[in-house]
């Protein structure tokens, strides 16, 4: 079969980006307060530019679409800061003043946004914060909007405070690593480097925050009043986050999406790393929302892209995304059913060519061959069946053997060559990553390994497979650059327990054999006893409601002194019984966590 390939000649998307400029930005560059860069609008100048041979045309004109920045007017009342991150604010203006609805990622863009918006519709006062889903680039900017402990409501959907530390919590250090390959953050920005992630430019680098919650929705059919503007919800657990919702403004006709319904195909696994997504009920969600919203919308926009308008386009749009998730999942499974591994699967899958068509159906930041994989994956896990996949070698030890039966690292290097220039990058870099795990002190294998990645990056239409190419062919080429971590923290927002398990993925197993120690903390601040136990390298903790009779050390303190203990200031302040030595051994075995670990070279 002939993919169906969209037309290059129709510029509706275009057209609707474009639609309701009010201002562009108002500086050309986003700073903090020292003056470091946070964020520059010049960076996407490249694009105003023809397509080069280095990028794809399809994803060229997805990131050219992306670069859109300002204020816009969506419908009467309904603004958007777009192009000011990777995602964008929206603001819903009431009767006092302004609804925020996802501050950004960093404090710095979202004041730059809101300030923008003020110069343009006025001095209004923000009178509640809206978090459509648990995700930080709809979250982290939210000091840019409010203060810390302000009185205005603060609206997320159920388990949102949950969800939105979680990550953070157990494999937020790999995620993050990860995440500079999925979003090119250290490329260079132009046609050999960062073109953009589907999603959106990249993501800000300046302060992340977190205000909790004050109204909870839990419910689909919950309607809120927020400064005199009703919020209609919908709630979509496990979609594109565990905690999401959509939300519809019936007195203005407008429909947000959230993350759920883009001009992109979506992820059922980010290249990041997450838990798997559920396909199927993302699905369902989109369809409930055509039948719940459709009939009284007269525009649709989303935390990210650019708005759809009118009720014929708003149907078609959604029917369409919902058949894309809806597809992947049952076709994935068809073939499962019938034998099939993931792997094969992505190749054998195609969209209906109404899909292919539609432009909001390419996969600029997930792709049906990963989210083929995410499915299969979800239902059937890592193992293939075969069991010969049981007990493979790990990648030095095969590399190593890989290489010997080829003839020696030349005879690879050799063959690998002979793929790329054949037309096979997808082969020779498979061949060739042996190459380099077995060999990694050889500068031609890791060369030859870049050049073979750089050649994947300019086919690729998904975003976030360039990305990855890209950082995989610098790393290879100048090793790791050292992760720059966001300023601000979320540490606040983690609850006890989530601290404590944070601690427990850090015992180093085999160094905590044989060390045994009890520790009962009480936080008088949250009028909360817990009981904590190191024993066979596992650390064990759960709430009590018993004295600390028996344990090795007993604790009473605030969780402020917890997190500042946890910070290298000891006991200090903290009042305790029994052997405080018991907390130099716990700590003693804990291992930091490395964000700069090797990806492409052993």
């Amino acid at each position: 079969m002939t993919a169906a390939l969209p037309d290059f000649a129709d510029r509706t998307d275009f057209e609707d980006a474009d639609r309701g400029l009010v201002a562009p930005p108002a500086d050309r560059t986003i700073t903090t307060d020292d003056g470091r860069v946070v964020w520059d609008f010049d960076d996407t100048a490249f694009l105003d530019g023809d397509c080069p041979d280095s990028v794809n045309p399809s994803l060229w004109r997805q990131s050219q679409l992306c670069a859109r920045a300002g204020l816009y007017e969506v419908a009467d009342g309904v603004h958007q800061i777009r192009g000011y991150d990777l995602s964008n604010m929206s603001l819903i203006e009431g009767e006092r003043g302004v609804v925020v609805v996802d501050p950004l990622v960093s404090a710095e863009c979202a004041k730059a946004g809101l300030d923008l918006y003020r110069a343009h519709r006025g001095e209004r006062p923000v009178t509640a914060v809206l978090f459509t889903h648990s995700h930080i680039d709809h979250f982290g900017g939210v000091e840019g909007v409010v203060a810390p402990g302000t009185e205005v409501p603060i609206v997320a959907p159920e388990g949102f405070m949950r969800h939105s530390v979680a990550e953070n919590v157990y494999a937020g250090t790999a995620m993050l690593r990860r995440g500079m390959y999925h979003t090119g953050a250290e490329l260079d920005r132009g046609p050999g480097g960062l073109v953009g992630t589907g999603l959106g430019f990249t993501a800000s680098t300046g302060t992340v925050g977190l205000v909790p919650e004050t109204l909870t929705i839990r419910h689909t059919g919950q309607e809120e009043r927020l400064d005199g503007v009703l919020f209609r919800f919908q709630m979509t657990p496990d979609t594109e986050a565990p905690s999401e919702m959509n939300f519809l403004l019936p007195e203005r006709r407008a429909l947000c999406m959230a993350e759920n319904a883009t001009h992109n195909l979506h992820n059922i696994l980010t290249l990041r790393g997450a838990v798997v997504r559920d396909a199927r009920i993302w699905s369902r969600y989109l369809n409930e929302a055509l039948d719940l919203f459709a009939h009284d919308a007269d525009v649709l926009f989303a935390s990210h892209h650019w708005p759809t308008w009118g009720q014929d386009r708003i149907r078609t749009f959604l029917s369409e995304q919902r058949d894309l998730y809806g597809y992947l999942h049952d076709q994935t499974l068809r073939l499962t059913n019938q034998g099939h591994t993931g792997i094969e699967i992505a190749e054998m899958l195609e969209l209906p060519p109404a899909l292919d068509r539609a432009w909001h159906a390419r996969g600029y930041y997930g792709s049906v061959s990963h989210n083929v994989k995410a499915v299969y994956q979800r239902y059937m896990g890592w193992y293939d069946g075969n069991p010969a996949s049981l007990w493979e070698h790990p990648p030095v030890e095969t590399a190593q053997r890989y290489v010997d039966c080829i003839g020696g690292i030349d005879a690879v290097l050799d063959k690998g060559r002979g793929y790329l220039d054949s037309g096979d990058p997808r082969f020779a870099a498979q061949l060739l990553k042996h190459a380099v795990f077995a060999a990694p002190e050889r500068t031609d294998a890791k060369e030859l390994l870049a050049r073979t990645f750089d050649r994947l990056a300019q086919g690729a239409e998904c975003a976030t497979w360039r990305n990855n190419y890209l950082m995989g062919a610098a790393e290879l080429r100048h090793g790791v650059k050292k992760t720059r971590l966001a300023a601000g923290s979320m540490a606040g927002a983690l609850s006890v327990e989530q601290v404590f398990d944070s601690l427990a993925i850090r015992v180093n197993g085999p160094e905590a054999w044989d060390t045994d120690v009890t520790v009962h903390w009480h936080f008088t601040d949250l009028d909360e006893m817990y009981r904590m136990t190191l024993h066979n390298g596992v650390l064990i903790h759960a709430r009590t409601t018993q004295p600390a009779d028996g344990t090795d050390l007993g604790l009473a303190l605030t969780k402020p002194q917890l997190m500042g203990m946890l910070a290298g200031k000891g006991l200090d302040g903290v009042r305790h019984t029994g052997d405080p030595t018991a907390l130099k051994t716990l700590l003693s075995v804990l291992d930091d966590p490395d964000p700069d670990f090797a990806i492409v070279t052993p």
